[in-house]
């Protein structure tokens, strides 16, 4: 008895330890949105290089996701957690004193990689750990409430960092982290691997990202110089490898993604509700925070308590999806959280027009309403990937949907920033003050920040801020207005999916 209770502290002292890097994994997804200005203003990136220091690490974690889950099978997933977390924290040190853009870029790809460690592994190590059905839900709960909350905290822990710190600092709280995990995790944690793996192949992890990185460069390209050759045709090579990935994983006896699971309704539209959600969530926070401290000019720290509303709209969601879904059909919980969030998207768009003379509690207010729906739909979502698979395949399942939601993340910053990007330059060019010197003209034509910055060198720099800020505005509202419309058809499509999806106390079928 005495033993049974020192192994059960021990896994909940295990989880502890195991749910923050799941936490900074996520958070590193969104923590450069409140940075973004200042490191437009140190480094002096273009429009292109500051998407992709924003979401090259999402990228590189989808990229990467099932390879190493697939590796952690083979090799021990608490040793490969434990290089991962030496990784991650290595690179976050690089990050934080990054003096270029190349660099940072370099260094958020090798954070992308290490993160792609953490998070199937914490998760699969939870699921032995906790061998009953009831404390496992807890803690795959919690972990799940971790792991997508940290997206709606990143922000918010960049402006507390930024309002005291330079913006490199909100790198290194990962490592104090990652040294914690290297010490007590060999105690707390106890070591799993499958007994019968299969063969790791080598091939299918080379074709994955030769699908996935191509397709990302064609698209980030495409809408920032225009469709060209280059990009079509990285699209097009792309999309080659996927199709060789999906036959290779069809034929191969131990596939590292069991295709076939897409075959279920239940698991293909949570599935697909959760990317898209994350897609038109990461996307539109990566601009929000931009709205509020560069067009709105709040400070790092102001911007960042603003922010909170939102994380308790989230919280919100999540807690009124959980008891719903006990009596109510997952569709009708799904779809309508996917609606509001749409709705939320929406209000965003309109407050946004409005532009410079916004209030700061108006847009916060219809942001709330978005990460309210979002709320209902992610963990959710989440829980119906995992139940409505086979049993045997719940851990391709669930690596699956942490897939989907990383590359969402990290499709939604590249597009909905982009997009934005596209609409903003198109506005300024022109439209500045003929006499400007060539190099601001071309600071201020690159992003909002580079303009801000730009503007501090002349006598007069208000003609500049607000040609600028309108400019950023339009593209700001022009993203809300797609995500809205996306969430709208998403809405539809996954009601009818899940249709034939039973709550989860509903009686079993005589």
């Amino acid at each position: 008895m005495i033993a049974r209770m020192n192994d059960a502290r021990r896994a909940w002292l295990g989880l502890a330890v195991l749910v923050l890097p799941a936490l900074l994994a996520s958070m590193d997804l969104s923590v450069l949105f409140m940075a973004a200005p200042w490191l437009s203003a140190d480094l002096a990136p273009s429009g292109t290089q500051l998407l992709w220091i924003m979401d090259v690490y999402g990228f590189l974690i989808a990229g990467f996701l099932i390879t190493m889950g697939s590796l952690g099978d083979r090799i021990g997933r608490r040793r490969l957690l434990l290089l991962g977390a030496g990784a991650f924290g290595g690179a976050s040190v690089l990050a934080a004193y990054a003096s270029t853009p190349e660099m940072l870029i370099a260094a958020r790809a090798l954070l992308g990689v290490g993160g792609a460690v953490l998070a199937p592994s914490t998760l699969a190590l939870i699921r032995s750990m906790f061998p009953e059905d009831r404390d496992r839900r807890v803690a795959i709960g919690i972990w799940t409430g971790a792991f997508t909350g940290g997206v709606a905290i990143g922000p918010i822990v960049g402006g507390l960092l930024l309002e005291q710190f330079w913006w490199g600092s909100v790198f290194l709280i990962n490592v104090p982290v990652m040294l914690l995990l290297l010490v007590v995790g060999p105690v707390l944690v106890p070591e799993s691997r499958d007994p019968r793996p299969g063969r790791f192949d080598v091939l299918s992890a080379l074709l994955s990202l030769a699908a996935v990185l191509p397709v990302v460069y064609g698209v980030k390209e495409a809408a920032a110089h225009a469709l060209g050759m280059a990009p079509a045709l990285a699209v097009l090579g792309g999309c080659g490898f996927a199709v060789l990935f999906v036959r290779r994983q069809l034929r191969l006896a131990d596939p590292m993604i069991d295709i076939r699971l897409l075959r279920s309704r239940g698991f293909g539209a949570a599935l697909g509700a959760q990317t898209v959600i994350v897609l038109a969530s990461a996307g539109m926070g990566y601009l929000a925070v931009q709205f509020l401290q560069l067009v709105l000019g709040l400070r790092p720290f102001v911007a960042a308590l603003w922010m909170l509303p939102t994380v308790a709209g989230t919280a919100i969601g999540i807690g009124l999806a959980t008891v719903l879904v006990r009596t109510v059909r997952p569709a009708v919980v799904v779809g309508a959280g996917t609606a509001v969030a749409a709705a939320g998207f929406a209000l965003v768009g309109m407050v946004g027009m409005v532009g410079t003379g916004s209030s700061v509690l108006a847009v916060m207010s219809a942001y709330t309403v978005l990460t309210f729906g979002t709320g209902m739909v992610a963990p959710l979502a989440i829980d119906l990937i995992v139940t409505t698979a086979p049993p045997e395949r719940a851990g391709a399942a669930a690596a699956v949907g942490e897939t989907g939601a990383e590359f969402g993340g990290a499709v939604g910053i590249a597009v909905l920033g982009t997009v934005a990007t596209a609409v903003y330059r198109d506005e300024i060019t022109g439209a500045l003050p003929a006499a400007l010197p060539p190099d601001v003209a071309e600071a201020a034509t690159g992003t909002l920040g580079g303009a801000v910055a730009a503007a501090r060198q002349l006598p007069d720099p208000i003609p500049v801020l607000t040609i600028a800020g309108e400019a950023f505005v339009s593209g700001f509202t022009t993203a809300a207005t797609l995500a809205a419309t996306l969430l709208t058809v998403a809405a539809v499509v996954v009601t009818a999916r899940l249709w034939s999806v039973r709550p989860a106390d509903a009686p079993a079928p005589v």
